[in-house]
């Protein structure tokens, strides 16, 4: 018996020595991204980390595609992984989802974003939900109906501010209570639904579409829906008047905004995409190559991890000129500058464009222009970014308020 058990051993051991040698050998073969796998099992994980919990996280990215071109491999997160710092490459991922490539994210991300949300979806599922989030948040819903509860509750949060506020007011309420709120409002609406009653909203419409949800996935999807407006929006709200937005307006304004005085708030709209340009609160976006793949003259493993970079491409100076300079007078029609579409991706690209850009667009441009028109500020104390996991302030970015003389001009 012992001998069997011997003998089981040695054969296993043989076995996965001559898997690893035969995997090692197919990928000498294939002409990889060049770089640098790091250590064993942890790779560079460390040294991604450490950059990108600083200010200034470029040096990671930097210092590869200085070495070794704008397509590179690394080893983080426990994986293999291409970099890809390059607009082509980037946009060839990204419309070649569910052909070459899958959605897949390392697990701790996967944990954080929760296991259905809409960023994890794949296939039939993301296109569904995907399409229903777009169609609930699209211009001409904006225009007629949200834009005035929008500016209404902007007001009236304003208006109840104190003189020193933390702007960027971190979304980290307790996942469960949300959660179980919201199972019990779904679980009522189910019911309501079953003796006939209709809404057409989108819980309505993920209840009586044909995918037959469970009440899990429903709440799993509408908490990272609400998670992720909440912290997108606040943050880069606090990073725009971070980077000085007081140059949008000086008139003072407390009467409500309309579809007309959105579509005239030119310059806010370029403080709004240089935000997004230098200090997106995404990234990139993480991929799995679904076959071997040959993209630059390189080939990408079958089953190895991809990032695709668009901070990257938005600080590169070939791209943009003074990249790391925040300017949002670049975006002015006047300034000569135009941008090719693969360049400037802060809502990444087809299948996954983010299908709440539109309403994100519209409510920071209400919230930057009451903020602006209606108050003084300054910040209250010393606070830096850091871009681990997510771009965020580490103080929440806290600021002294002072209302602006409802005489002022």
């Amino acid at each position: 018996m012992a001998f069997f058990v011997h003998y089981l051993s040695i054969t296993a051991i043989i076995s996965a020595f001559f898997l690893f040698f035969i995997r090692a050998s197919r990928l000498r073969l294939l002409r990889l991204p060049p770089g640098n796998l790091g250590l064993p099992f942890v790779g560079e994980t460390f040294q991604l980390i450490a950059a990108y919990k600083t200010e200034n996280p470029e040096p990671f990215i930097d210092e590869r595609v200085s070495r070794y071109g704008s397509i590179f491999t690394t080893h983080v997160f426990g994986e293999p992984t291409v970099f890809s710092a390059d607009p082509e490459t980037n946009r060839f991922i990204l419309q070649n989802e569910g052909k070459l490539f899958e959605c897949s994210y390392p697990g701790s991300i996967s944990n954080l974003l929760g296991k259905h949300s809409l960023l994890l979806m794949k296939g039939s599922l993301h296109k569904r939900t995907h399409s229903l989030t777009r169609s609930f948040a699209n211009s001409s819903i904006i225009k007629d109906h949200l834009l005035v509860d929008i500016d209404r509750l902007i007001r009236l949060n304003l208006d109840s501010w104190p003189d020193r506020v933390f702007l960027a007011e971190e979304a980290k309420k307790a996942r469960t209570k949300v959660a179980e709120a919201l199972r019990l409002i779904v679980r009522e609406r189910r019911e309501v639904r079953e003796r006939g009653e209709r809404k057409n909203d989108m819980l309505g419409a993920l209840l009586g579409g044909d995918d037959n949800f469970s009440d899990e996935i429903i709440v799993d999807f509408l908490v990272a829906l609400l998670v992720a407006g909440y912290e997108t929006t606040s943050t880069i709200m606090a990073l725009a008047v971070k980077k000085n937005t007081k140059e949008l307006g000086r008139r003072n304004r407390t009467q409500a905004l309309d579809w007309s005085d959105y579509k005239s708030m030119t310059f806010t709209q370029c403080v709004f995409k240089e935000t997004l340009r230098v200090i997106n609160i995404i990234s990139g976006i993480f991929r799995r190559a679904m076959t071997d793949i040959s993209i630059k003259g390189y080939t990408i493993p079958k089953g190895w991890q991809v990032f695709s970079s668009f901070r990257a491409v938005h600080l590169d100076h070939n791209h943009f000129k003074d990249a790391r300079t925040f300017n949002p007078w670049r975006w002015q029609n006047n300034s000569g500058m135009s941008y090719p579409a693969n360049v400037y991706t802060p809502f990444g690209g087809v299948p996954r464009l983010c299908p709440g850009y539109e309403l994100a667009r519209v409510e920071l441009s209400v919230i930057l222009q009451h903020l602006v028109t209606r108050f003084i500020w300054a910040p209250a104390e010393e606070d830096k970014l850091v871009f681990f996991p997510t771009t965020r302030t580490q103080k929440r970015y806290p600021i002294n308020l002072k209302r602006r003389n409802a005489a002022f001009s």
